[in-house]
C-alpha cells in the first residue's frame, strides 16, 4: 500500500492525500509536479526513474488506511 507521503522531497511543499499534483516514482519518492517538471525534468533524482501522478486514496479509506505523516526532505535536493 502506498504511504502517501505528506510533502515534496525537494521543496517541502505540503502534498495532502488528495493533492492532484503529487508525483511518485517506483520507489515512492514523492515530489510536487512543479519540481518534477521544472527542477528534475521528469527524472527522479534519487533513483533515476520516471514519475507518475500519485493516485488519490478515497476519503473513506483514509480512516482505516491513513496517509503517512513522516516528512521527508532531502536537503541535497532542495529546489533553488
Amino acid at each position: 500500500m502506498l504511504e502517501l507521503r505528506p510533502n515534496c522531497e525537494s521543496c517541502d511543499r505540503d502534498l495532502p492525500p488528495d493533492a492532484p499534483d503529487a508525483m511518485i516514482c517506483t520507489f515512492e519518492c514523492t515530489f510536487c509536479s512543479a519540481c518534477v517538471e521544472d527542477v528534475w525534468r521528469g527524472v527522479c533524482p534519487n533513483c533515476g526513474g520516471g514519475f507518475e501522478r500519485r493516485p488519490v486514496r478515497p476519503v473513506e479509506k483514509l480512516v482505516r488506511y491513513p496517509a503517512s505523516t513522516q516528512r521527508r526532505v532531502n536537503k541535497s535536493l532542495l529546489a533553488p
